[in-house]
């Protein structure tokens, strides 16, 4: 079963506010903004971590300096899932800060 584009909407918005707390609950000196659905993380070091939904495909799509990836919502573990590599969201962010920023954070609820 599909996602219909309500609940995908809900699920974007509580994943990004979700990452948005995380950051601001660290000691992490980062800028973080989130405009028509585009949540954008930007590293003292000048680089970026960018979370926008696909609201036709129903993907949430993460750029990095590492590269782009997209992530399908599967419904039975209620994660985030790589449509390409299977890693899941959390674990990717954890990879991609510490990659950008050298910093260790937690994004298990993810």
């Amino acid at each position: 079963m599909s996602l219909t584009e309500a609940r995908f909407h809900d699920l974007v918005d509580a994943t990004q506010q979700a990452i948005e707390d995380i950051f601001d609950d660290s000691d992490l000196d980062v800028d973080l903004e989130n405009s028509a659905g585009v949540l954008t993380v930007r590293f003292e070091n000048g680089s970026q971590l960018i979370l926008s939904r696909q609201e036709p495909i129903r993907q949430l799509w993460v750029a990095a300096k590492s590269g782009g990836f997209h992530f399908d919502y599967d419904q039975p573990s209620e994660r985030w899932i790589c449509d390409t590599s299977d890693e899941l969201l959390g674990e990717m962010l954890v990879r991609i800060t510490q990659e950008q920023s050298g910093a260790d954070l937690e994004f298990d609820e993810l």
